[in-house]
C-alpha cells in the first residue's frame, strides 16, 4: 500500500470491517440518542423562514418516489434532494449535536442520507446504526486531525466524507469501494466560512449540498465510476486543500477501540456552539446575583471570537444572531436562557435587546489550541463598581458534563411538538428509536415522522 495512504487506509478498513457486535454499549447509546436528537432538531427546523422557500425551489428539480422528510406530509422526492432538504432541516436553527473537538456536526449531513436511504432501498436498524456510527468516526476523525482554525466550513466537508463511507457501507462496497466513494466525494465538496461570517442562510445551506452530493456520490461508485484513491491525504486530496496543518495518523490512532459518536456534545441551546460556554458562566452568576448588571466580558479561546463575536444590529437576520454572542447573553439577561423564540421576528424587532446585547464583549485568551471552544471565564460588573467571575471547563452538554435523561427528553418533545400538536404524544417514535437495532426495516421511522 502506498504510504502516502495509508491513514486513509486504515479509515476504509475500519468502516468496512464494523460491525454493531463491535460497537460498545456507550456508542450504541449515543447512536440512537443523537439519531433521536437530530430528528428532534430537524422538527423544529420547519420553523425556519427559508424551509417553505426551499421545498417549492425543489420541487421544481425533479420529483421522485423515493424518500420523504422528516416531519413532511408523506410526499415523495428523489433521494438526493430529500436528504438535502432533510439536512438543512437538522442544522437551520443551530440546534443540532456537535463533536467539539473536531468543530464537526457530524450528524446533520449523515443521519439525513442515511434516513433518505432507509427510506427508499430499505435496511435494517442494526445496519443503518451500524453505518451511522462508521460515518461519525471519519467525520469526526478528520476534524480532530486538523491543527488549524477554520477556513472552510469543516462541518459540511468532513460530513460529506463521513456520509459516502457511511452510505458505501450500507449499500454493501468493500473498503476499496469506501475508498472510491470518499474519491468521488471528494470532487463535490463546498462550503467557506464566508457564509459563517456573515450570518447567512447559505450556511446551513452548505450542509444541505454535501448530503445531497454525498448520495450522489454513493450512487456513481456503485455505477463504476473510476475516482481518485488518495482523497483524503494526497497532494490535492482533502487535507491539503481544507486544511493548513494536520495529523491524521494520531487521530486515527483510537479506531475500533474508541468511538467518535462517544464523543459528541448535546445543545442544550439553539445557538452556534462556540456561545455555549458563555451562556453556562452568565447563568451561573446571574443566579447568585441578577441585579443592576452594567457590563459582560466573555473570556474565551481565539476560536470563540472568529466564530461569535459580532455587534448585534437592529435589522439582523436570525443566522446571524444565532451565531451572535452579546444577542445570545442578551436573552440570557432578559429571561434566564436562550430558546427558538428568541431569533422570532418579534425577538429581533425588540429594542431592549440590542440596548442589553451592547453591555456584552468578548476577550481572546492565550489558548493556543486553533481548535478550541474552551474554557471560557465570564466577568460581570455591576453598577455599584462590584465584578463576580465564573469559570466554565465542561459545557453543558458536553460528554463530560452531559444532558440528563430528561433534559434530553425534554428537549426532543418539546422540538417534536413545535411540529406537530400537544395531543399527539411521541411516545410510540421513541420506543421506535429506543429498539431500533431491532428493527428489520429502519426506514419506517419516517412513517412515523410524516403526517
Amino acid at each position: 500500500m502506498d504510504t502516502l495512504n495509508d491513514a486513509t487506509a486504515r479509515l476504509c478498513a475500519h468502516v468496512a470491517g464494523l460491525q454493531w457486535r463491535d460497537v460498545d454499549l456507550g456508542a450504541r447509546n449515543a447512536a440512537k440518542l443523537f439519531l433521536e436528537d437530530s430528528i428532534g432538531v430537524a422538527l423544529v427546523g420547519w420553523r425556519h423562514p427559508f424551509v417553505k422557500s426551499l421545498v417549492g425551489c425543489a420541487r421544481g428539480w425533479g420529483r421522485g418516489r423515493e424518500a420523504r422528510l422528516i416531519g413532511g406530509n408523506g410526499e415523495r422526492w428523489p433521494a438526493p434532494t430529500a436528504a438535502l432538504i432533510n439536512a438543512f432541516l437538522i442544522h437551520c436553527q443551530e440546534f443540532d449535536c456537535v463533536h467539539e473537538p473536531a468543530v464537526v456536526h457530524p450528524m446533520a449531513v449523515i443521519a439525513a442520507c442515511l434516513l433518505a436511504h432507509a427510506d427508499m432501498r430499505g435496511c435494517g436498524g442494526e445496519d443503518l446504526l451500524t453505518a451511522l456510527v462508521a460515518g461519525v468516526d471519519v467525520a469526526a476523525t478528520l476534524g480532530v486531525a486538523s491543527r488549524s482554525q477554520l477556513k472552510f466550513f469543516r462541518p459540511a466537508q468532513c460530513g460529506a466524507l463521513g456520509a459516502a463511507a457511511a452510505l458505501a457501507k450500507l449499500n454493501g462496497l468493500d473498503a476499496a469501494g469506501i475508498r472510491a466513494a470518499l474519491g468521488v466525494c471528494l470532487g463535490q465538496l463546498s462550503g467557506t466560512m464566508q457564509a459563517h461570517r456573515e450570518g447567512v442562510a447559505a450556511l446551513p445551506m452548505q450542509i444541505a449540498y454535501n448530503a445531497r452530493n454525498a448520495i450522489v456520490a454513493c450512487d456513481l461508485t456503485m455505477a463504476g465510476l473510476e475516482a481518485p484513491l488518495h482523497a483524503i491525504e494526497g497532494e490535492f486530496g482533502y487535507l491539503h486543500l481544507f486544511e493548513q496543518s494536520f495529523d491524521l495518523d494520531a487521530a486515527c490512532a483510537s479506531l475500533g477501540r474508541r468511538f467518535r459518536i462517544t464523543e459528541v456534545s448535546h445543545k442544550p441551546f439553539p445557538s452556534g456552539r462556540a456561545t455555549h460556554g458563555g451562556i453556562a458562566a452568565l447563568q451561573q452568576l446571574l443566579a447568585e446575583r441578577g441585579d443592576g448588571v452594567e457590563s459582560v466580558t466573555l473570556i474565551a479561546p481565539p476560536l470563540v471570537r472568529q466564530l461569535v463575536d459580532r455587534r448585534a444590529l437592529p435589522g439582523m437576520r436570525a443566522n446571524t444572531a444565532k451565531l451572535c454572542f452579546p444577542w445570545c447573553a442578551a436573552a440570557v439577561l432578559l429571561h434566564g436562557s436562550v430558546d427558538i423564540d428568541d431569533f422570532s421576528d418579534g425577538a429581533l424587532a425588540d429594542a431592549r435587546r440590542y440596548a442589553l446585547a451592547e453591555c456584552v464583549s468578548i476577550s481572546a485568551d492565550s489558548n493556543l489550541d486553533p481548535n478550541a471552544l474552551g474554557p471560557v471565564s465570564l466577568r460581570l460588573r455591576y453598577r455599584d463598581g462590584s465584578e463576580r467571575m465564573a469559570w466554565v471547563t465542561d459545557t453543558p452538554g458536553s460528554p463530560s458534563n452531559p444532558l440528563t435523561a430528561e433534559a434530553h427528553r425534554e428537549k426532543f418533545r418539546r422540538n417534536w411538538h413545535s411540529r406537530w400538536n400537544a395531543a399527539n404524544e411521541p411516545i410510540a417514535f421513541e420506543a421506535q428509536i429506543a429498539e431500533l437495532e431491532s428493527a428489520k426495516d429502519a426506514g419506517a421511522l419516517l412513517d412515523s415522522l410524516n403526517r
